[in-house]
This record gives structure tokens, sequence and C-alpha cells, in this order.
């Protein structure tokens, strides 16, 4: 009887220290998740004010919308907007797309880091506190992941396509290098060592939990909405994708066609980045063509409506890569260089389309550059590290100063800056601060920064002006402290 009654204490004992166990295990799941939930909301908080404060500084805060350019979209104000009942997004530099469901929500696109947790705010107070059961990725550039782990629960599903951490990784890699080149495009970024060292503000360290190849299609349900994630590269990168809404005929698309639509893709980005494959962007093309959408919502700016509106820009948008892919062959194979096929290839009337993102000239390079590499085969030195301008200064000396900016001049006067900048370049080696040279620099400049703004518009190529000629205009100051030449 002892036995039975002993026996009968020691399995009492053993339910009480397995019903103690799950407790506290229990209360330390919930507490971690608690603290975690608190950091999170702490983060958010945090960057709220440091967006704002941003905004402010950088003169976007309640700043009117601009006409499309690329490199001025932190003026836009921060605003929520409805495309139908149950899709909205938030403005900013780049879109936060948020659907609602019966059973929560999904999130395409994260925004901007400074300008996250103020889409995120405006977007759950005003549309939907639900779970985030879905991020969706377009790509892997900042301004379209950087609120990503401000949105992300414990349980949201974060799909991207399957080279993202692959364009992340060489992304942050070359971070350092890259941020240099881009804040002279985009001018509002603050220096290198100016940034704040915050870890919530890093780019990079998304980790997908499902990911989609190229030109495949991943289907979910969620509510009463069907949705299609189709990986579409050749874009803005080798990691792109959109999203699809089929029975509301919405094509949310990131940054497949650039800023506006329509317009000549970026084929290959300035500031750069990995090569970006025409005819993989011509087959995406095909397949997004085939869809019919009626509403295309993009990564910035503004929603375009109506379905046959939306088909001729597509069309367009693929015949033209096509021409100008097509015309670089064909040029190469006729043994034309680079730099004619440049001067050469334009689109004709039917194509033609908006420059101020991507630039045809420029497609051409990028193609000839695609497919054959660094080396010309025009000069024995371009397979040494010898460039020119390291004979520059001694060719100045040569030739002399005076001379050699006269035939500057003359190329000024026939209207041909470029030709003007080479020379002046060959001067300003051996002598820096020449005050003729720096003059005509500037003059060269500001040629062809009329020329860009009366032409193409390109975003890009007037920004880079406007730093060169914002340089020459400093050292003018040196050597001509009075301001008078």
């Amino acid at each position: 009887m002892k036995t039975l009654q002993l026996k009968g204490a020691i399995k009492k004992l053993l339910l009480l220290c397995l019903a103690l166990f799950i407790a506290a295990a229990a209360w330390l799941y919930l507490n971690e998740e608690s603290t975690r939930r608190l950091k999170q909301e702490a983060e958010i908080r945090t960057m709220d004010v440091i967006g704002k404060a941003a905004a402010k500084r950088l003169g976007g805060e309640n700043a009117g919308v601009t006409h499309g350019s690329a490199v001025e979209l932190i003026k836009r104000p921060i605003e929520i907007r409805g495309v139908t009942d149950n899709i909205h997004y938030a403005t900013g530099v780049g879109n936060t797309v948020m659907i609602t469901t019966g059973d929560g929500v999904v999130v395409f696109d994260t925004g901007l880091v400074i300008q996250s947790a103020s889409q995120l705010r405006l977007l759950k107070e005003t549309v939907s506190s639900g779970p985030v059961r879905y991020i969706i990725l377009s790509h892997s550039h900042a301004d379209h992941i950087g609120g990503t782990r401000f949105w992300a629960e414990e349980n949201t599903q974060i799909v991207a396509h399957t080279q993202f951490e692959e364009e992340q990784r060489y992304l942050s890699e070359l971070e350092p290098y890259q941020y240099g080149r881009n804040r002279i495009l985009f001018p509002w970024m603050p220096s290198w060592e100016e940034r704040p060292a915050l870890k919530i503000m890093r780019y990079g360290g998304i980790q997908p939990t499902r990911t989609v190849d190229s030109w495949e299609v991943y289907s979910f349900d969620l509510g009463d909405t069907e949705f299609q994630v189709i990986g579409a590269p050749g874009a803005e990168g080798a990691d792109n994708v959109v999203m699809w809404l089929p029975q509301q005929k919405v094509l949310i698309v990131g940054d497949f066609f650039g800023p506006q639509f329509p317009q000549f893709p970026n084929i290959f980005t300035m500031r750069g980045e990995k090569v970006r494959k025409p005819v993989e962007y011509i087959k995406s093309l095909n397949m997004l063509i085939e869809l019919e959408p009626e509403v295309i919502i993009p990564g910035h700016l503004d929603p375009t409506v109506g379905a046959a509106q939306i088909r001729a820009g597509m069309e367009r948008i693929r015949d033209a890569v096509q021409f100008v892919h097509d015309e670089t062959i064909a040029g190469m194979n006729a043994g034309k260089s680079v730099e004619e096929l440049m001067l050469e290839i334009q689109l004709p009337p039917h194509l033609e389309l908006a420059q101020n993102h991507g630039r045809v000239d420029w497609a051409v390079r990028s193609i000839w550059d695609y497919y054959m590499g660094w080396f010309r085969f025009e000069s024995t030195t371009e397979l040494y590290p010898v460039p020119a301008r390291e004979v520059y200064a001694d060719l100045a000396a040569t030739a002399g100063s005076e001379s050699l900016l006269a035939l500057s001049r003359n190329y000024l006067s026939r209207g041909e800056p470029v030709k003007a900048l080479h020379i002046v370049e060959v001067v300003t080696a051996s002598e820096p601060r020449n005050k003729t040279a720096l003059s005509q620099r500037k003059e060269a400049l500001q040629i062809l920064l009329q020329r860009a703004n009366e032409g193409t518009r390109n975003d890009y190529e007037i920004y880079w002006l406007k730093n060169q000629l914002d340089r020459t205009n400093h050292m003018k100051l040196e050597v001509f402290p009075g301001g008078n030449e």
C-alpha cells in the first residue's frame, strides 16, 4: 500500500515538474516575443524621428510632387493613396504597397529606411493593422527593402527572387565604394562619414523565406484574394520580381519600368552595377504583356490606369529595347566602333520614349560591353594599366599649355565641348589651377548642361554635370578669391 502511495506521489511530482517546465518555457517564449516586439516598436519610433528630421533637412517634407526625376524623389511627401478598396500605397522615395484581405495583409516593397517607419505607421493607422502575412520584395535596392525588418512579424513570409541574396551580397560588399558614386547623383544623401551609424539603418541582412526563379510563377491565396509573384529579370537587375492580382488585373511592378511609365529603361545604370541583360528584359516584358493588366502600380510615383494605354506602353518599351539591341549587334558585325554606334543609333519616331532615366546611347555602350567585355581590339594600350591620362602632363609640357588651350578654344567655338574637355584635362594634368583651363572647363560643362536640359533631360547626366560645375567653380574661387576672372 505504501509502495503504491509512493509511486502516486512520484507521478504527481513528475507531472508538477512537467507542468512547471511547460509554464517556464511558455513564459520564456512569450517574454522573448514581447521583448522582440518592444525592441521593434522602439526601432520604428527611432526611425520615425530620424526620417522626419532628414525630411526637414533635405527639403522633402510637404514638398511638391516632382515631374518624375528619380534623383528628386526625396521631395515627394509621405501620404496614403488608394488604388482600389483593398489596395493602398504609401508614397515617398519608394512606394510601399499594402493589399488587405480578411486573413491579413500583403506588403509589396518596404521603402527607403529613413522613410519606412512613417510609411508603416500611416498604413497601419489609415488602412489596416492586421497581421502581415507576406512581404514581397521587388529587388534588392535600398529604396525598396529599407523597412523590411520593421514590417516583418514572427510568421511573416518574405518572398524575393532566387538572385536576391546574391545581389544583396555584392551591393553590401561594395557599399563604401558605391556610396560616393551614388551621392554625386543623389546629392541629398549625407556623406559617408556623416551618415547615422545605427544598426537598424544598415543595408542588407534580409533572408527570404521563399524565393521565385526567373519567369517562375509563385501563387498563393489569402482571404478571397489570389496573388501571383513572377520572376521578371532584366529590369533593375537579375533579382526583379513583380506581383499580379489576376482577379483585379492589377500589376505591382517595383522598378520594372523605372520611375515613369512608359520610358526608355535603365538597361545599365550610370552609377554602376552588374550588367542588366536586355534579352532577358524583353522576355520578361512579353510575359507581362500577356497578362493584359488594367492597372500598373510602380515602385515610384503614381499608378497608370487603362488596359489599352498600358499595353501600348509596354509594347513600345519592348520594341525600343529590341531595336537598340539589334542595331547595336548589326553595327558591331559591320565593324563600327562603339562610339560610332552611340552617335548613330536613335529611336525611330514610332518608338520614341522619354530618356530621363535610361538613355539610348548609354544602352548601346552597355550592350556592347555586355557581349564583348573590356577589350575593344583598338589599341595595345588597352591591355596594360597605363591610362592615357598618365602622359597628359608630359604632353602638356611638350606642346605647351597656350597652344593646347587655343585648340580647346577652337573646339568650343565650333560647338564641340567634349573635345574641349579632353584638351583641358591634358592641361590641368600639369597645371591644375590654370585660370584659362578652368574657365574653358566651366564653359564646356555649361554647354553640355544646357544641351542636357533641352534634350533628353536625363537626370543622372544633369546631376553629374552640376556636380562637375560645382567642383570647377570651387577650384576657380581658389584661383580667383575675389570672384573676378
